[in-house]
């Protein structure tokens, strides 16, 4: 288990700093079905210094609990393959902290594809560059997509036993359906009953590992010649 503070700071920065490891990695296939994905959940360059929202991600159950969720990580729907965590914290309605931890994925579960969104970056890069978090050569990497993700996940409480959860990701970019609107995050916690079921705010980003595409969006991008 890990205590809050230094070390507590240090293992998100790890997360992240193997995230953008894996964002520079030369990519795999060029078939979406089985390439792979980084995402973000409520962290890293998705936040914004003048919006409290983006980051960390929150939902609540419908008596006003809330619990906040940030990560990163890696999936691939293909294979089913995940490499992801991050921390969490839960309050009671009152917003009195209950607990807080680490999280960690242990199975995807399903991704649905919303395709890729190119555009999602060029619209932002402005932004990201004026809060200085804007990669260097991003849009010559990874593209931003829209999508579902279900994943198993396992709670590390920084107090008590480890507890097993469901967790729902979902990037509202690119062919979203009616009833996805809107980035967010859902979580069930097994053997406990209880849902946090409503998504309250927070960004974040799947990005797929299509260099391929990604020339071709480059030459397309407006102001191009």
């Amino acid at each position: 288990m890990l205590n809050r503070g230094n070390d507590f700071t240090s293992l998100i920065m790890l997360v992240l700093l193997v995230l953008a490891t894996a964002i520079r990695a030369s990519p795999a296939s060029p078939d979406t079905s089985s390439a792979d994905y980084n995402f973000l959940v409520g962290t890293g360059y998705v936040c914004d210094p003048n919006d409290s929202s983006a980051c960390p991600a929150v939902a609540q159950t419908a008596n006003g609990d809330s619990i906040e969720i940030s990560g990163a990580g890696t999936l691939n729907p293909s294979s089913k393959a995940v490499a992801a965590m991050g921390a969490f914290t839960r309050k009671t309605a009152k917003g009195e902290i209950e607990e807080t931890g680490i999280w960690k994925a242990t199975e995807l579960v399903k991704f649905n594809s919303y395709g890729v969104a190119p555009g999602a970056l060029v619209r932002d890069k402005r932004k990201f560059k004026s809060m200085g978090m804007f990669p260097m050569g991003f849009l010559n990497g990874p593209l931003p997509a829209g999508g579902l993700a279900l994943f198993r996940i396992e709670l590390l409480p920084d107090v008590g036993k480890p507890k097993d959860a469901f967790l729902q990701v979902n990037c509202a970019i690119g062919k979203v359906p009616e009833n996805q609107q809107g980035d967010g995050i859902r979580l069930a916690v097994q053997g406990e009953d209880l849902k946090f079921d409503q998504k309250v705010s927070g960004r974040t980003l799947f990005m797929i590992r299509k260099p391929q595409v990604n020339s071709q969006v480059m030459d397309a991008a407006p102001g191009k010649p």
